[in-house]
């Protein structure tokens, strides 16, 4: 590509970039919540509070807010599976199948027997 073109084509981005940011600005939504924005600000630092004290005041206030937060993005544990091998007496707490013992016992026994051994 040419530098020409280059140019002419960062310079109608530029001016797309330009309308959409004139559009925003004048959104009655967007003014309101940089005020709270703004207003939040203030009070955090006229109180000398971080946005992390301020999240312990909301999350006392509503407890739901810290509990949403964490249950967000993980997931549920596995249930905790316990194995006995009957020939040795040996047991194996594991909560996901890739464990070494067991793997072993898979080799040896086969897997259709380890796998009977769960409780």
């Amino acid at each position: 590509m040419s530098k020409i073109n280059e140019y002419y084509q960062k310079k109608n981005l530029i001016n797309q970039l330009t309308e959409e940011l004139n559009a925003l600005e004048n959104d009655v939504e967007l003014k309101s919540e940089l005020e709270l924005e703004n207003s939040i600000r203030d009070l955090m630092s006229e109180y000398d509070k971080s946005p992390k004290d301020m999240f312990k005041v909301l999350c006392s206030i509503d407890p739901s807010i810290n509990n949403a937060d964490k249950s967000s993005g993980t997931n549920p544990k596995r249930p905790m599976k316990t194995y006995k091998n009957p020939h040795t007496g040996e047991i194996v707490k594991t909560r996901g199948g890739n464990h070494k013992t067991l793997n072993e016992w898979r080799a040896k026994y086969g897997k259709s027997a380890v796998q009977s051994w769960a409780s």
